[in-house]
Parts: C-alpha cells; structure tokens; sequence
C-alpha cells in the first residue's frame, strides 16, 4: 500500500497549519534574540572604543614620561656641568701676564657657555633686582641705608634655570634697611 503525501514540502505546510499563538510566539522569540544580540552589539561596541580611548590615552602618558624623562636627564646632565662653568668664570677673573693663555680659556667659556645655552641652560639675572626666595638664596644679609630694602648688591654664585625649571637659585647678598 502506497501512502501518497499531496504535499511536496511537508514543513511549509506544518507552519501553514500551526496556529497562530506559536507563530507569534516564534515572533517574540526572534524579537527577544534580536534584541538581545542588538544590545550585545552595542556593548561590544562600547567596549571597544573605551579600550581604543585608553590605548590612546597610554600611548600620550608614554611619550610625555618618555619626553620629561629626556628632559631630566639632559637637566641632571647640566647640574653636573655647573661646576665646570663656575670654574672658568673664576678663572676668567684672575689676572695673567700671558693674554693668549687669557683668550683661550675665555674661547672655550664661551664656547662651553653657548652649547649649554641650545640645551636650554638660561642664567638667573640678579643685577639690580630685588631679592626673590623662588630663584634667589640670600647667603649674607647687609644692614644698609644706602640701598633699597631686599635689593641685590651682590652675586657669589650665578644661578640657572633649565627650560624654564629652576635649576640653580643664585647666591646672592642682600640689602636689609635698619
């Protein structure tokens, strides 16, 4: 006995015959899902530009601790040559019979000074200024009528900044009136 099925494609026809309410129901699930992955979908996305936003953000917190790290070397580097530049200011003060002696020591002041200069190296001005505790420190103090309270009347020792950062304060003497 032959069983004969008029249908070609049985599925089509079950969903045909399925009543309504699972066909809704299929609906809502479908909906639900698409919803769901919608919302995963934009989590997702969400994540991804925070992560790109804080690689970004690492990425400058680098290069800046990179840059001031060069910075601070270049500057340990020129506290470290202070010294030297204090001794041919020294030098240069003291007076000698041989004048080309004089010249070439003052060549390479010069020369040392100006290279120091191009890393940034900027001398503290205190001639005719008044005494500042931020880049000055006051080594003697002078009872005195003759100048302006806190006014500089001398330089022991030159003091620098270094790309805008004190690097050394200046030894200065100071007017005190009585």
């Amino acid at each position: 006995m032959e069983t004969q099925n008029s249908d070609p494609n049985p599925s089509v026809s079950a969903e045909q015959n399925l009543p309504a309410e699972t066909a809704e129901g299929q609906l809502a699930a479908v909906t639900a899902e698409r919803d769901r992955l919608a919302a995963e979908k934009a989590e997702l996305h969400d994540r991804l530009l925070r992560s790109l936003a804080e690689f970004d953000n690492a990425r400058r917190r680098q290069e800046k601790e990179r840059s001031e790290f060069l910075q601070f070397a270049a500057m340990d580097l020129v506290r470290q040559i202070l010294p030297i530049l204090d001794d041919f200011e020294r030098a240069l003060k003291v007076e000698t019979a041989d004048r080309d002696y004089a010249k070439g020591v003052d060549l390479i002041y010069q020369r040392l000074f100006e290279a120091l200069k191009k890393m940034g190296l900027e001398p503290i001005d205190t001639a005719g200024q008044q005494f500042d505790p931020n880049v000055h420190q006051a080594v003697e103090r002078v009872p005195t009528e003759e100048a302006d309270d806190q006014a500089i009347l001398g330089e022991y020792q030159r003091g620098y900044n270094f790309r805008g950062k004190l690097l050394r304060p200046a030894m200065v003497r100071v007017a005190v009136r009585s």
